[in-house]
């Protein structure tokens, strides 16, 4: 089955929003202060150090398969911004050449092409997890407003059983219906804001 986007967006925009999404992430590792690479997470057993080596072990495991050479990943326990930055640099990278770009990619969920890809999977994954590790370490939790926009979109299409296999969201919490966008989507995906 081919992907029907919810996005509908040129190669360009699915860059844009890579880039900018990533971005606030990059800045949010950056700013981890001293020591705090071990505070618990909001994402049960795991600390901040384990939300960089979520993305870090998933993603080059992930789309190394489709054809992206990573370069070797710095350990995420000696190094984790490094480990990030390395890892974020080489989907740029790849993003931006159109022949990998445009390769077919099969998912769980359906077919498209990696460029699309990488906007429904590490997209909303690393906008996500930034409000994580901002959480664990003290730091800004304003998610961006039109990613949020559009995952409140692309979650709510999702079916219950698919969003909820294999751990990947925790169970709804109930907020309350005058709760903000945010408050609402990080409920939905089984954080207590």
């Amino acid at each position: 089955m081919r992907s029907q986007s919810l996005y509908r967006c040129s190669m360009g925009d699915i860059d844009e929003r890579y880039q900018r999404i990533t971005g606030q992430f990059t800045a949010c590792v950056r700013a981890v202060p001293l020591g705090a690479w071990d505070n618990p997470s909001p994402c049960e057993g795991w600390t901040a150090r384990d939300v960089v080596g979520h993305l870090t072990g998933w993603i080059p495991g992930f789309f190394g398969a489709h054809g992206i050479e990573f370069p070797p990943v710095p350990s995420v326990q000696d190094d984790p911004v490094a480990a990030w930055e390395t890892v974020q640099a080489t989907l740029a990278k790849a993003l931006i050449d159109p022949a990998l770009a445009a390769r077919t990619v099969e998912t769980p969920f359906s077919t498209q092409s990696l460029a699309e890809t990488v906007d429904m999977i590490v997209t909303g994954d690393v906008f996500t997890h930034t409000w994580d590790l901002a959480r664990a370490t003290g730091q800004d939790e304003t998610l961006d407003p039109d990613q949020l926009q559009l995952m409140i979109v692309a979650i709510g299409a999702m079916p219950e059983e698919a969003l909820r296999a294999d751990g990947m969201f925790g169970p709804p919490i109930e907020v309350s219906a005058d709760a903000d966008d945010q408050t609402k989507f990080l409920a939905y995906v089984g954080r207590r804001a």
